[in-house]
């Protein structure tokens, strides 16, 4: 089952995020405060993210957060599955492959992600769903946030 992060998942979606930063799936952990942020902005608006949770029946399991941008190269609306995050107890019961049908229906001209480039299992799969690897690379540059979105 897959459904919309809600209000009273805020202490599932924090420990999730804390055990998703804390794997091996991520180059570097992240501030708690960014996890809240984060949180109180899928509470407030879903123009920019959204966030699933994964079940196994009505157990959590995990979750995919999505976010949403325009890209001219794909044609339009581009779904980042920025995260998707299962716990190893339910990893290869098809719950991801799940998510990834579920997410194609989401009405996106692209669907895009980034993935570690030692996650063989991960780009294994992605592979087998149709994503091909992008040939260039990206560059980021953080930028103070003095006012974060409420």
């Amino acid at each position: 089952m897959i459904r919309k992060l809600t209000f009273e998942d805020r202490s599932l979606f924090l420990a999730l995020s804390e055990e998703f930063y804390a794997s091996p799936a991520v180059a570097h952990a992240v501030p708690a405060e960014y996890h809240m942020r984060a949180f109180d902005e899928l509470m407030r608006s879903d123009a920019y993210i959204s966030c699933y949770l994964l079940c196994d029946g009505e157990t959590p399991a995990g979750y995919a957060l999505l976010q949403k941008t325009y890209s001219r190269e794909g044609g339009g609306v581009c779904l980042w599955i920025d995260e998707i995050y299962l716990r190893p107890a339910f990893r290869s019961k098809g719950l991801g492959r799940e998510f990834f049908a579920f997410a194609a229906t989401l009405g996106a001209a692209r669907l895009r992600l980034e993935v570690e480039p030692d996650n063989t299992r991960a780009i294994a799969l992605y592979a087998a769903l149709g994503f091909e690897p992008l040939p260039y690379s990206q560059m980021v540059k953080d930028t103070p946030c003095p006012n974060p979105a409420k």
